[in-house]
């Protein structure tokens, strides 16, 4: 119970903060802060039940909804879909959600299923904690809980034994001495693989982005289902090249023990995703919803990710960055302009022509390469 108070105080003086910053609206007092606070919470704690969908890595996941569940003595279940999988079961379900919130991953999925209108907008107060409006939907239909960078991540021991260079930009990648050895995730899947089409596209053009993944994919040995698939096969030698979010790659070197890992960021360029957390349209339990979205903008959960092997940066300003991004130089504004909408608008037309021009080529795309499980 006192760990609900000292929330409820936390919370209830971002309240105040935020209706002192509102010129249109009449600021309001401590009391009334306090007293609509409360009044979520009671809400929330009436409706008793809340079920998370989450993209992010388990473990953290785990840990966040079990915290959230002790603040608030709020029934709290989750089960671990990458993005592709979460916004296929929202489009299928169509309004009638058989989960509360979203919570983890990157927002390009989260985009599509806002503009299909299955995301519910909330104008949560801790978003006044965010260090950017890029880091929130427009109409406030989700909002960033971290910033992850896309790179490489090689195995440095096979590397040297195959007397091969790690690759250092994109087109290295392409070079004949990599067939076999790279891994991505699947495009149809993961969200971390929908941000590699489009950072391709946008980086080299329509036409010449989509040639570059048909040239690529002759290197790639297998596309796993989830975006962190590539990273955690990396230090066993399995993959020798993983292409994916390079904090996925710390979590294997500190937790996992791999020191056998070297992290790249591309040469000329590269982006990044920002992992999000929404309400989903028809949610059965909205308050609750409502009080995840605060709990997940502030410090008690964002900063459960760095406990639990999750070390994106964090982009609320009353959070603790964790470290160990910074201590292996990564830098989170050096990566190119990004473009949301048309990511938003596109994607799903440049998968299939992806998927379909892999196909022309005459490579595999089955199951067995494009993994589904």
């Amino acid at each position: 119970m006192k760990k609900v108070f000292a929330l409820l105080l936390a919370l209830v003086m971002v309240f105040a903060l935020a209706a002192c910053g509102e010129a249109k609206t009449e600021a309001k007092t401590d009391a009334a802060a306090e007293g609509e606070l409360a009044e979520l919470i009671k809400a929330a704690q009436a409706e008793g039940e809340l079920v998370v969908y989450g993209s992010c890595e388990e473990e953290y996941l785990a840990a966040a909804t079990a915290h959230f569940e002790e603040l608030y003595g709020i029934k709290t279940s989750y089960q671990r879909l990458s993005t592709g999988e979460v916004q296929a079961k929202i489009e299928e379900e169509n309004g009638n959600p058989s989960a509360d919130v979203w919570f983890g991953g990157t927002t390009d999925p989260y985009n599509v299923v806002a503009s299909e209108g299955l995301l519910e907008p909330y104008a949560a107060v801790n978003a006044a904690h965010l260090t950017s409006d890029m880091y929130k939907h427009p109409d406030n239909m989700w909002f960033g809980i971290y910033k992850g960078i896309l790179g490489f991540m090689v195995n440095t021991n096979e590397l040297e034994r195959m007397g091969l260079e790690a690759p250092q930009d994109w087109q290295d990648l392409l070079k004949e001495e990599y067939k076999g050895l790279i891994w991505l995730s699947n495009y149809n899947t993961a969200g971390t693989a929908k941000l590699v089409i489009n950072t391709m596209i946008q980086k080299y053009g329509h036409d010449e982005g989509i040639q570059y993944l048909v040239d690529l994919d002759k290197n790639i040995e297998v596309y796993t289902k989830s975006g962190s698939g590539p990273s955690k096969n990396v230090g066993t030698g399995e993959c020798v090249i993983g292409i994916g979010f390079l904090h996925d790659g710390i979590t294997q070197i500190l937790d996992n023990g791999y020191d056998n890992i070297s992290l790249i960021i591309p040469s000329t360029g590269t982006s990044f995703e920002i992992g999000a957390t929404a309400i989903f349209k028809g949610a059965a339990h909205p308050n609750a919803a409502k009080l995840w979205i605060e709990y997940a903008l502030s410090p008690d959960c964002v900063e459960l990710g760095a406990k639990n092997g999750s070390y994106q940066f964090l982009v609320i300003d009353n959070a603790q960055q964790p470290e160990a991004a910074a201590q292996f130089g990564l830098d989170p504004e050096n990566v190119m302009e990004y473009d949301f909408e048309d990511a938003t608008k596109n994607i799903k037309t440049y998968i299939d022509e992806v998927m379909n021009a892999i196909a022309a080529s005459g490579a595999d795309t089955g199951a067995d390469r494009f993994k589904t499980e």
